[in-house]
């Protein structure tokens, strides 16, 4: 299949997405539809003008390996996901030019409403022909570890007001309520000598006074010190992140108010 806009032996302009004349020397164009079980790869050849379709698996290695072995040079581009980064990664490893671009950026046609994995791959190759895409970042492997663990510690700090939230309601049902403000050092303890009824029901309420101690040591103990962490080995970095940005990193590290 010959591939719309692409002439054999032909140079195509000026590149958008890495701005240099190399676009003229690629001899292979891939674009990727990655999935966390399975890849398909569109390749366009430069000089047979041929378009062509691949589906592997989607272990990082074994795509990488498959555009390594893709007439040389070769660029490839895929779209920013939750497989994250390892495989712009590889192929920077091995010499390839990669482009992570961002999905919300893509062109896609108001009338083109049928979506498949073939026909996203063929599209992101297009677009890297013609400089069309993007591109995002590739953050380094402890930027992208300071971001996990900046999720995990939102999460945790979701997680800590449902569990709050079902032992006020199960207090609630029970008409029981303190005099005072809720989830203080009083409130707790206030908590610790509360009995039910109903055994069952003061094993929900046991069950959740734990949950919330628990989570309070994550947030507090365990996710502070791992913050503070990252933010000194990224300000010992040589391009350590903005004021502004170690500012915010640092006062989220630091214990929230037990309030």
């Amino acid at each position: 299949m010959r591939c719309a806009g692409l002439s054999p032996r032909n140079g195509l302009g000026e590149d958008r997405n890495h701005g240099g004349a190399d676009m003229a020397k690629v001899r292979t164009w891939v674009g990727l539809d990655v999935h966390a079980a399975k890849v398909v790869a569109a390749t366009a050849d430069s000089e047979s003008g041929e378009l062509a379709v691949q589906r592997m698996g989607g272990v990082t290695e074994q795509v990488a390996e498959f555009c390594a072995g893709l007439p040389a040079p070769v660029r490839v581009a895929y779209e920013a996901g939750p497989t994250g980064f390892g495989l712009a990664r590889a192929l920077a490893a091995r010499g390839i030019a990669c482009t992570v671009a961002a999905p919300g950026k893509i062109e896609r046609p108001a009338q083109d409403r049928v979506k498949t994995d073939r026909r996203d791959a063929e599209r992101l190759v297009r677009l890297l022909m013609i400089g069309g895409l993007h591109p995002v970042r590739v953050p380094t492997p402890a930027e992208e570890a300071m971001r996990d663990l900046v999720r995990a510690r939102e999460d945790v700090r979701g997680d800590l007001m449902r569990a709050r939230h079902r032992v006020g309601k199960l207090l609630l049902r029970h008409d029981l309520r303190f005099d005072g403000n809720n989830w203080t050092q009083r409130h707790l303890d206030w908590l610790g000598r509360v009995e039910l009824p109903e055994p069952v029901a003061q094993s929900v309420l046991l069950d959740g006074i734990g949950s919330i101690d628990a989570l309070r040591w994550s947030r507090d103990l365990r996710g502070s010190r791992q913050l503070l962490t990252c933010v000194a080995c990224a300000v010992s970095t040589p391009s350590p992140p903005s004021a502004s940005a170690r500012r915010s990193v640092t006062s989220s590290a630091l214990p929230a108010p037990r309030s």
